[in-house]
């Protein structure tokens, strides 16, 4: 497909765009025309699950009601957007896959307001089926000054079980030439035996073979989705803990718990592999082969945020829908749940938005006296900083695993970069590939790492005597006492870790293959 502007995205008009040649599945990296790229695929997704209609109703409160000792809320502005998996699908939309939903609602008022807004987002809703007696899940949540102060929820006590039936029965037709069939399963009672027997029969049977669609479950429990063998599930932290019979620590010793269990959890989902998430701890991605892959939110304070996992899920989808690699997919996602977060309300995250997140981390670096600033402010925070230096010229594989090594040392990490005339005087002649300003930006955009800045000097030590971190990290077939950045490191009690180092990995392999026309490292 041509990435000229006219079969892109009308938003994502003026913003840049890669050559149509470029293989997807070679990305590594995040780039501000990727979601674009993506777009462009317009990968076909069902979406099947628990459709919702969410209400944000705000208002003031001056005064308490005379029955009780509880807040009058005075509602000035009512809005109702698509919640459940029914969000997840408009953020599909957003991003620029060719949507349809499955599912049962109502046919009351919020059924009505919830098919018009799916239709109006170009969705398709053929196999969305209505039933008077079904009640459409609805969750209004009652705010004032931009705190939520109550939430309704209202939904069917039971599914009509000619609704389910007429759902059953339409699945495979509903299957049928998707790139994607994605799993939205709230356990609310649409998604019962009769529908999973016929998804099994359409997605596991004989019949699908090496054709069938890509399948991600995002399920309250994914356990009884295990006979269809998902590529993905995404159970969140609490879902994870049920699964596991235990109770989760927090922060890396979460990520840490949860990692012991990859075995068993990958058995019990009878997924390709697991993505935990895990809020302000981000994600971590479970596979048989026991690499695992880190993702690191950026928090914001919004109370009002709502739908961040939905997002997720929908991005995360659609990257691996549109052939890009698991690990990049992962940092996508990250990404655009990390844009929904700043936002109040049920929000989406568009192809724009996505682009323009990753566009801001282009002039991301920072000088070393305004990073000493910001570092300060961390450790009166009483956080570990960790720091890192080197080429990261044309970023892979090994940089990202190493780079995700390197951010569990501590709290915040800090990618040191060799100045374009220092890669040069290391490297030889044609080297860098790319310039500094682009090699910051790609790592920036890496949700493992908070700051990157910039050196000229022959060694990173001037650098690591000002800022002064806690660990100082590098990757490669080093001991401590081979690197010349060792005695400025302990001159202040700081500590010197070392990293994997994978070979066939190195940039300068890298550059090697390309230059001689050799294809991709086996297994790569």
């Amino acid at each position: 497909m041509s990435l000229s502007p006219e079969n892109l995205p009308a938003e994502t008009a003026g913003l840049p765009v890669e050559p149509a040649d470029v293989d997807l599945s070679s990305q590594r990296a995040l780039s501000e025309w990727l979601p674009g790229r993506l777009a462009a695929e317009e990968p076909a997704i069902l979406v099947i699950g628990d459709l919702m209609l969410d209400g944000w109703w705000s208002g003031s409160i001056e005064r308490l009601c005379r029955e009780a000792p509880a807040p009058v809320v005075d509602v000035q502005t009512r809005e109702s957007v698509p919640g459940g998996a029914a969000n997840t699908a408009m953020n599909l939309a957003a991003l620029g896959a060719r949507v349809s939903v499955a599912g049962i609602i109502g046919t009351d008022d919020a059924g009505i307001d919830l098919r018009s807004q799916l239709v109006d987002a170009g969705i398709g809703v053929s196999h969305l089926h209505s039933h008077p007696d079904m009640v459409t899940t609805t969750k209004i949540r009652i705010s004032s000054g931009g705190q939520v102060m109550l939430r309704i929820d209202d939904s069917a006590k039971a599914v009509p079980a000619e609704a389910l039936a007429a759902l059953a029965a339409s699945v495979r037709a509903a299957v049928d030439q998707q790139d994607a069939v994605l799993v939205c399963d709230y356990g609310n009672g649409v998604l019962a035996d009769p529908v999973r027997a016929s998804l099994v029969d359409a997605l596991a049977g004989p019949a699908a073979g090496e054709d069938r669609p890509l399948l991600v479950v995002d399920s309250h429990d994914p356990r009884p989705w295990a006979p269809l063998r998902p590529d993905l599930v995404t159970p969140n932290a609490q879902e994870t803990a049920r699964m596991l019979d235990l109770r989760l620590p927090d922060g890396q010793d979460r990520v840490d718990e949860v990692s012991k269990h990859a075995d068993a959890l990958l058995e019990a989902t009878g997924a390709g592999a697991v993505v935990v998430t895990l809020d302000r701890d981000g994600t971590v991605l479970l596979r048989p082969d026991g690499v695992t892959h880190r993702t690191w939110a950026r928090p914001a304070a919004e109370k009002q945020a709502s739908g961040a996992g939905d997002t997720f899920v929908a991005a995360l989808t659609l990257a691996r829908a549109a052939g890009l690699p698991l690990t990049a997919s992962l940092d996508l996602a990250q990404s655009a749940a990390d844009v929904v977060v700043h936002q109040p309300g049920t929000s989406v995250c568009s192809t724009g938005q996505l682009s323009r997140y990753l566009r801001a981390f282009a002039d991301t670096a920072l000088g070393a006296d305004e990073l000493q600033r910001q570092l300060e402010l961390h450790r009166s925070q009483g956080q570990r900083i960790v720091l890192t230096n080197g080429c990261f010229d044309v970023l892979h594989s090994g940089h990202t695993r190493y780079l995700n090594q390197a951010k569990q040392l501590g709290d915040v990490l800090v990618v040191a970069l060799n100045s374009d005339d220092s890669v040069r005087k290391l490297k030889g002649a044609g080297r860098p590939i790319n310039g500094v300003a682009d090699r910051a930006a790609v790592v920036a955009a890496l949700s493992c790492v908070d700051y990157v800045t910039v050196f000229d000097t022959p060694t990173a030590a001037p650098l690591i005597t000002q800022l002064r971190p806690e660990v100082y990290a590098k990757g490669g077939d080093y001991t401590p006492e081979m690197l010349a950045e060792t005695p400025a490191v302990e001159e202040y009690g700081g500590r010197v870790a070392i990293l994997d180092y994978v070979a066939e990995r190195s940039t300068t392999a890298v550059v090697k293959r390309i230059r001689e026309g050799e294809g991709a490292v086996p297994g790569s």
